[in-house]
């Protein structure tokens, strides 16, 4: 591990500082809404480790506390979390080794960790910089969502402390270096643009894939580029819907 740190530069590490602090904010806040709604304390504490996806958990937990079922729950955690898959193809020259490594970093998939990932210039940085975010924020989201299942309702109303609009605003941030070329640009914002649209007539998740749209736009050139560009805008806005969803919950965050 201090191998993977000394490869990274400070400011790449004070940046995925800056990440896991505001994910553990919206991960006190999944925790402490969870018990609160009335889900027992291992429910929240089981998701984060097994599912550790914050939008699709915020969905998830949402509707069950909403009053639906729990395939549906399910199904929107699915759609919502469809966008790792071609996260995974992008950043797959991160997962060497034997296959309980390469199926331990799969777990480490996350919107943060494939942006922190794409943004360094050569395989090396790019690998210590997957496994440090990833591991990093894997620690922090559960260590919070524990604190804040433990804290029950005191944390309460996310919104009145703004913490529903840490996590989008972060994933904002982490895009915005990439926006540099136009077509990467027109390709992000059509993305993100549909997604918005989408989002008040379409379940929880499916604007994300709708998103995708925007990749029509992007050109050959810069294709790749835009790819991540306009999938990570896609998962800004899935987070924000998501943690704006029943209760008020609902996409990583984590």
């Amino acid at each position: 591990m201090r191998s993977l740190l000394r490869t990274l530069e400070r400011a790449t590490l004070r940046d995925i500082a800056l990440v896991c602090l505001a994910d553990a904010l919206v991960g006190a806040s999944f925790g402490a809404i969870s018990v609160s709604g009335g889900l027992p304390l291992w429910v929240p504490v089981a998701m984060s480790v097994l599912v550790f996806a914050g939008g699709s958990q915020f969905a998830a937990v949402g509707i069950v506390l909403s009053g639906g079922g729990a395939l549906a729950a399910v199904v929107t955690g699915l759609v919502l979390n469809a966008r790792l898959l071609p996260f995974g193809f992008t950043v797959a020259d991160a997962l060497d080794g034997p296959l309980w490594r390469r199926l331990l970093g799969a777990q480490l998939l996350t919107d943060e960790s494939v942006a922190f990932t794409l943004l360094q210039p050569d395989p090396k940085r790019r690998r210590a910089a997957y496994w440090v975010c990833g591991l990093a924020l894997f620690l922090i989201w559960n260590a919070s969502v524990l604190a804040g299942a433990l804290a029950g309702g005191l944390i309460g109303d996310t919104d009145a402390l703004g913490l529903d609009a840490a996590f989008p605003a972060v994933l904002l941030a982490l895009v915005l270096p990439s926006l540099t070329d136009r077509r990467t640009r027109t390709a992000a914002l059509t993305g993100a643009a549909v997604a918005v649209a989408a989002t008040p007539f379409v379940p929880a998740g499916l604007s994300v894939l709708l998103a995708l749209a925007g990749l029509l736009f992007a050109g050959r050139p810069a294709a790749a580029g835009a790819a991540s560009a306009a999938t990570a805008s896609a998962a800004t806005a899935a987070e924000g819907e998501g943690e704006g969803e029943p209760r008020p919950l609902a996409e990583e965050v984590h």
